[in-house]
């Protein structure tokens, strides 16, 4: 992203709806320019919104026909429009959330666009074409190339695929799959493009609900049917049916003839939800999430514009599919860390969803049992509705919440589950019940040193430790994907035999486990140990089934999955979060030690949570385990409105990074100093400083961070301030408003 150069692709809409043949329009391309481009409508005219293909030099480039066009070039020289794309014009609402979203984010339109344009083969004509699903008969011979053709059709369950996608995915090429096909294995079959999603039923009936739950479920369709804007926080405690209350919102909605959108912050969790959807209203909803094939993006995409998909269920970036009619926007989990976008268009689903909401007259839910304080602020100043489900669903209860003080623990030093928490999980294992053991750290551990001369391996092109993955006999590095072979020998000293890992990662705490409890059947959860998000739901499924006595699990366990027959968590580390430096480390250490020991005990059997802490005095130990959440969030709270942070205050990050180290530290130097416009509005400057990691891919990183009131106009000056300076062609600048990571 490069902020400080802003495309002038703020021109007002034109009045005009349609433009003749030989009109000029402005279009806005995909292309990192900093203009429209002039161009003659081609035959038969196009609308305002039209999706386009238009020349630019040699190559033709998607474009959006954004209003008319200026005429400040010579006329002869302006081409026409190649063709109008088959798909719904962008709606009027659509290009005013991108140019808003754009203004507070600091974004060039031309990203926006590419944003909002996410989907293969947009520009193909409506066709017929062969697409590929797993037969019925068996090949004659298993050979290795066919069997990787029929994995990847049974990792992706029912899903099509056209032949390229299909043999690209499995790595074959196209004659192992028509092989494949003339053996029954493959059904090749002929399919229309795009096809609208089977009709969602919302007159079905839903479940039966608590007073509680009832209570909510009428406030809701009543904000729902009222066709405005607003925004509702459901916060209820874990295991007490917040799904089910805004499924029940989602019935409304497709009632009033509207779409909804839900928003996940896990690709595992779909596999679950989708059942409850299909339980709900008879039918599976449309994706959108890496975890879908190219074949169904398109669908997806041309459906949602076409009115074809009623409801949406996917990740951050279906916020920007072109909604025909959208009523209801749900975010899930709305304080996860992952609805914040930290690379390319740096912004926050959770802010982007009330924004698109207050454009096109949508309601929006934020539902957590551990809201951000964000949202519990704007609730607590009213400009958010709350609602709150204060009891488990059933006969289920909160579980139990104890501190394991670790200095009383006689633990040997290669050991890091508790003689306490050893006992717990014995007795539940032998009960038939289920325990989860979660560490937040992936891998098996966080540091590999040599004991003959003190070397910590780090990567080549990061200053960052690298991380031992034994699963994979690979060291890898977690900011850059590096990975390489675990050496034999220190590769400072050359000394055999002497490195050594530090600390537990996922997989030590698994290794220990199976030495501790051999008869248990040990199930590990961590992101990178699954091939594809297709995977991990069918771990995921297995687990709930009880196809596991202990579950290892990262922060991925925390995410509103349910598993019955659990109800034991330990927490390895409770500590590990609390002595950053980072404003919202306290926040997030209490969502996340929350979120996880509401895992235990979402069924009939009452659950127990057992945190194994060095500091039980912490306050925010004190606070997770006395289970006062209001306590809580007032003196963080207050804390924050003392220091003027967000949400009491606005902070942007910046980010300088290049090659040359010297380069970045010297326009750092310089921002620092000509910093008017920043102070014309009473903001701070602090740094330029070295970021944490102060290498990444080859190129150092520079920070600065910016800190004003929380009425002041941030963007504008911060506009005016990065125009002084003139960008050298290898540094990159970023901002990042009120940013989440601070490395």
């Amino acid at each position: 992203m490069e902020p400080g150069v802003k495309p002038k692709a703020e021109r007002r809409v034109d009045e005009r709806s349609f433009f003749d043949e030989g009109d000029l329009v402005g279009v806005l391309t995909t292309q990192p320019l900093d203009r429209l481009l002039d161009y003659k409508a081609p035959e038969g005219g196009c609308f305002l919104g039209a999706f386009v293909e238009v020349p630019l030099g040699p190559r033709k480039v998607l474009g959006v026909v954004w209003g008319s066009g200026k005429g400040d070039y010579d006329r002869s020289k302006i081409r026409a429009i190649t063709r109008v794309m088959d798909a719904a014009p962008m709606r009027e609402e659509m290009m005013l959330f991108l140019r808003r979203a754009a203004d507070y984010t600091l974004t060039p339109m031309t990203a926006m666009l590419r944003l909002a344009t996410r989907a293969p083969g947009l520009s193909d004509p409506p066709s017929m074409r062969k697409v590929y699903r797993m037969g019925t008969g068996a090949p004659d011979r298993e050979t290795a190339a066919r069997m990787k053709v029929l994995d990847v059709l049974s990792d992706y369950g029912g899903l099509s695929f056209t032949l390229k996608e299909l043999s690209d995915m499995a790595g074959v090429t196209s004659s192992v799959v028509k092989g494949l096909v003339k053996q029954g294995a493959v059904r090749e079959e002929d399919a229309p493009r795009d096809t609208p999603y089977p009709m969602l039923d919302p007159a079905l009936p839903g479940k039966d609900l608590t007073a509680d739950q009832a209570e909510g479920v009428t406030t809701l369709k009543q904000a729902v049917a009222s066709g405005t804007y607003g925004t509702t926080l459901l916060k209820g405690v874990t295991g007490s049916g917040k799904t089910e209350v805004y499924l029940e919102a989602v019935a409304e909605c497709l009632k009033q003839g509207r779409q909804a959108l839900v928003l996940l912050p896990e690709i595992a969790l779909t596999a679950e939800f989708l059942t409850r959807v299909e339980e709900r209203f008879g039918a599976k909803p449309a994706e959108w999430h890496s975890g879908v094939t190219m074949t169904e993006r398109r669908r997806a995409w041309k459906m949602v514009g076409q009115g074809g998909a009623q409801l949406v269920v996917g990740a951050r970036s279906a916020l920007f599919l072109p909604y025909q009619n959208l009523g209801l926007v749900v975010v899930d989990e709305e304080h996860d860390t992952s609805y914040k976008q930290e690379d390319g268009v740096l912004y926050n689903a959770r802010d982007m969803a009330v924004l698109r909401a207050s454009i096109c007259g949508a309601h929006v839910v934020l539902a957590s049992a551990t809201p951000s304080l964000e949202s519990w602020a704007n609730a607590e100043a009213g400009k958010y509705t709350k609602l709150e489900l204060t009891s488990r669903f059933g006969e289920a209860v909160m579980p139990d919440m104890r501190a394991l003080d670790m200095r009383l623990e006689n633990l040997p030093s290669t050991r890091w589950i508790s003689p306490t928490l050893q006992r717990e999980v014995q007795a539940r294992v032998e009960k038939g019940e289920q325990s989860l053991l979660f560490i937040n750290r992936r891998g098996y551990a966080p540091v590999t040193i040599c004991r003959a001369c003190g070397h910590q391996i780090g990567c080549d092109n990061c200053d960052a430790r690298m991380v031992e993955h034994r699963f994979l006999k690979r060291l890898m590095c977690h900011q850059c994907g590096e990975t390489k072979p675990m050496p034999e020998a220190c590769p400072s000293c050359g000394v055999e035999g002497k490195l050594a890992p530090v600390g537990p990662g996922v997989e030590r705490l698994a290794e220990e486990t199976k030495e501790l409890f051999p008869d248990a059947r040990v199930a590990v959860l961590s992101s990178d140990l699954f091939g594809s998000a297709r995977a991990l739901k069918e771990q995921i499924q297995v687990i709930a089934a009880g196809e596991a006595d202990i579950i290892i699990g990262t922060q991925l366990v925390a995410k509103g999955h349910n598993f019955p027959l659990l109800t034991l968590v330990g927490v390895i580390d409770a500590d590990l979060g609390l002595q950053g430096s980072d404003l919202r480390a306290a926040e997030r250490t209490f969502q996340l030690m929350r979120q996880v020991a509401g895992r235990a005990g979402r069924a009939e059997k009452k659950g127990t949570a057992l945190l194994q802490t060095y500091q039980p005095e912490h306050p925010v130990i004190r606070a997770i385990l006395s289970g006062d959440e209001e306590g809580f969030w007032q003196a963080e709270a207050r804390e924050r409105q003392h220091v003027g942070v967000p949400p009491y205050g606005r902070m942007a990050g910046i980010v300088l990074s290049s090659p040359n180290v010297q380069e970045v530290f010297d326009l750092g130097g310089a921002m620092a100093r000509e910093i008017k416009p920043l102070h014309a509005i009473g903001a701070q400057v602090f740094g330029p400083a070295a970021a944490p990691i102060a290498r990444i891919r080859g190129r150092h990183r520079v920070r600065l961070l910016v800190k004003a009131d929380k009425t002041a106009p941030l963007q504008s000056a911060l506009q005016k301030w990065v125009a002084q300076f003139k960008i050298p062609n290898n540094v990159r600048l970023s901002i990042d408003i009120d940013p989440q990571s601070f490395y």
